[in-house]
């Protein structure tokens, strides 16, 4: 449902304003909620994003001791599970509470995604793609299960509309993660994997004091060029096919959803076909700036892909 991708030029701040978020809505790489699906769904994808979205900042952008940050947020979010008490102080969380306790919004996902932004704060690289796939189930798989449950869509643990709905978020992640070395690599983050940087001929090197503490850590070697390396330019794309890869495994959950779901879901992978095409057109050069998805790529491949989730 999301990416964690900044909305380029607001203000960042630990608890976003509502113009903030709809802003980074708009820069999300596929449509976070349809204008055509019901109001009450769109509502409901819009509390979970704001939601997912402040989260991402505390871990991204505020100032201070992010970690710390993140501890008060989460003790926030749990009060909106609580019945009969005060309720969350945070008004991103007071639009969640109707939601999550008359919808089954599950919390633990919420969770994951707090442990993702706390493990951001430590963790600057990871040396495999199991790794960084490790990553991705706190960062990633959490989204497409909030979606499917903002749906009301049944999916048992380990399912195959759960394993569909992981592989969907994760792609988008690893694409999003792809699209913003160079933002990631300002804030002293490499989600390149170090064996593929290594095998790949790309020199790097990290001196990461005190990112935890909002002081980036700093990113030296080739990724610190102003634009990509014919190397560089190779990952990228063989990355590129990978996360592809995913996305095309993870598709085939369209067709077992029904209603708005399928519309919705197949919107979210139109947007990392979409993504991919940005990357292409770049030249998969991700050091000059953030290869940019196009909202006409989005719509040029939802209806194959509603097509496809037909036959």
């Amino acid at each position: 449902m999301r990416d964690s991708r900044s909305a380029h030029g607001a203000s960042p701040g630990p608890l976003p304003g509502e113009a903030r978020l709809r802003q980074a809505e708009q820069a999300e790489n596929f449509p976070v909620a349809m204008r055509v699906l019901p109001g009450r769904l769109r509502l409901r994808l819009r509390a979970i994003y704001d939601v997912v979205r402040t989260i991402d900042d505390l871990g991204d952008e505020a100032d201070g001791d992010r970690a710390a940050g993140l501890h008060a947020f989460a003790d926030d979010l749990a009060a909106v599970w609580i019945r009969n008490g005060p309720g969350p102080r945070a008004p991103v969380l007071r639009r969640l509470v109707p939601i999550a306790r008359d919808g089954g919004l599950p919390r633990e996902p919420f969770d994951r995604l707090i442990a993702a932004n706390l493990q951001d704060q430590r963790v600057m690289r990871y040396r495999t793609w199991d790794e960084l796939l490790g990553y991705c189930t706190l960062s990633a798989e959490p989204i497409g299960r909030l979606v499917l449950a903002a749906f009301e869509v049944a999916a048992p643990p380990g399912g195959v509309v759960e394993r569909g709905a992981d592989q969907v978020s994760t792609a988008l992640q690893l694409l999003e993660h792809w699209q913003d070395v160079a933002e990631d690599r300002d804030r002293g983050r490499v989600y390149l994997p170090a064996e593929d940087l290594d095998s790949f001929g790309i020199p790097c090197s990290w001196d990461v004091a005190g990112a935890a503490t909002g002081q980036p850590g700093v990113v030296e070697g080739d990724l610190r060029a102003a634009s990509s390396s014919p190397a560089l330019r190779r990952l990228i794309a063989h990355e590129t096919a990978r996360a592809m890869a995913l996305l095309d495994e993870g598709a085939g959950v369209v067709g077992r959803l029904h209603g708005w779901a399928r519309l919705a879901v197949a919107g979210y992978v139109a947007g990392g076909r979409a993504a991919a095409d940005a990357l292409r057109r770049a030249d998969w050069d991700v050091l000059a700036g953030s290869p940019t998805t196009r909202r006409r790529d989005v719509v040029r491949h939802i209806v194959p892909e509603l097509i496809r989730s037909a036959l």
